[in-house]
């Protein structure tokens, strides 16, 4: 363990922070995410900051005193968000939850917000830990998914972020159209010397909300099949994997423990963090239960919420089996898995006993976790274990 990887969460002490900034400079076609274009809303993102304050003492309040866990901003892309604003929500969130450890303050960015002195002040406001979406380093897929960057302005970014910022990630997404194995691991291959500790690499999905879902449907691009999609699954897996990337994920590759991502990290392992902004998802232990929330969607809606003392559109108060369904699906995504308590609760020892003989899960010291052979069908494995 290192002082940024603290072990699994105390979900009545640790509590992590999700700041969600909705704002983008151009919506991508992929994204389903909430997110509204960025006009010049100087009044209005005054507004949120103002908001998202108010959320953290209400919410502060209500789970008491408990340890900070992390800070992870978000969106959008919070890179857009003004240093001053990031700095005093940083500031707030520390007042309010003390720290027992260096706490992992990390920020999402885009490649075209790269210049030495947004990301010196982003780096002086208190973020210590940046993630990059670079997406592609090929110019013709970052132009199939809507990105307002070059490859080359990709490069530049990280080798900026990397003298800013000591822990630097980067997104990639893989499995688009017409891409081939041999296209993939050269880009890759490209992208591993870059100087970075840590890497997101996603298989390209279609939402159906999404531009991308809406040009799928009327038959405007093709998906890779099943077949190159694994083999690209698989590529991945290997040569990061050769390159001193562990998958302590599904879609997560770290070198070395220390530059493993410490909030996802506690989400993973079923921490307690508020959700605070438009849209953001919140897990807090509320008078012994685990509660999920979800803010107000619309940003004025959001606002008049916290105002109201109401900030959240849905709270569900999770039973046994629920909190057992949630740490089986986001526990077997890891590579320590879940408590094999869990899968006692939902009585389904006899998938799990399946699963294993034929090599999908493995059991160890109390834990149930997917294997190699598991992980690339992960998403079979859960319908099989929860269906």
């Amino acid at each position: 363990m290192t002082d940024l990887d603290p072990g699994p969460p105390d979900p009545g002490s640790d509590v992590a922070v999700y700041i969600h900034w909705p704002y983008c400079a151009r919506i991508c076609p992929y994204c389903d995410f909430n997110v509204v274009r960025d006009r010049g809303r100087t009044e209005e993102q005054a507004g949120l900051v103002a908001a998202i304050l108010s959320d953290l003492e209400a919410q502060g309040a209500l789970v008491g005193e408990r340890r900070l866990a992390s800070i992870f901003f978000g969106g959008g892309t919070p890179s857009l968000m003004p240093p001053e604003a990031v700095a005093a929500v940083i500031e707030a969130i520390h007042a309010r939850f003390p720290a027992s450890h260096p706490v992992e303050i990390t920020l999402e960015a885009n490649p075209t917000d790269a210049e030495a002195a947004h990301f010196a002040a982003l780096a002086d406001a208190g973020v210590n830990r940046l993630s990059l979406g670079v997406q592609s380093l090929d110019d013709a897929a970052l132009r199939f998914l809507g990105r307002n960057h070059s490859a080359d302005e990709a490069r530049r970014a990280i080798a900026l972020a990397g003298k800013a910022f000591d822990r630097l990630s980067i997104d990639l997404i893989y499995a688009r159209p017409d891409q081939s194995v041999a296209d993939w691991t050269s880009e890759l291959t490209t992208a591993v010397d870059l100087g970075f500790q840590h890497v997101s690499p996603y298989q390209l999905t279609i939402e159906p909300t999404t531009a991308f879902g809406r040009a799928y449907a009327r038959g405007d691009w093709t998906p890779p099949d099943e077949d190159l999609s694994a083999a690209l699954y698989e590529t991945t897996q290997g040569l990061l994997g050769a390159a001193g990337f562990e998958a302590y994920e599904v879609s997560n590759h770290a070198r070395g423990v220390a530059a493993r991502s410490a909030h996802n990290l506690h989400v993973w392992r079923g921490g307690d963090y508020l959700g605070l902004g438009p849209g953001a998802h919140g897990r807090l232990t509320l008078e012994g239960a685990r509660t999920a929330t979800v803010a107000h969607r619309k940003i004025g809606d959001y606002v008049a919420g916290v105002e109201a003392g109401l900030p959240w559109a849905e709270r569900e108060a999770l039973d046994a089996e629920g909190a057992a369904e949630e740490r089986i699906l986001l526990g077997l995504r890891t590579v320590e898995g879940a408590e094999a308590a869990a899968f006692d609760t939902l009585g389904i020892g006899d998938a799990v006993r399946d699963l294993t003989a034929d090599g999908f899960l493995e059991v160890r010291e109390g834990r149930v976790i997917a294997t190699a052979k598991g992980r690339p069908v992960l998403d079979g494995v859960l319908r099989a274990l929860l269906t």
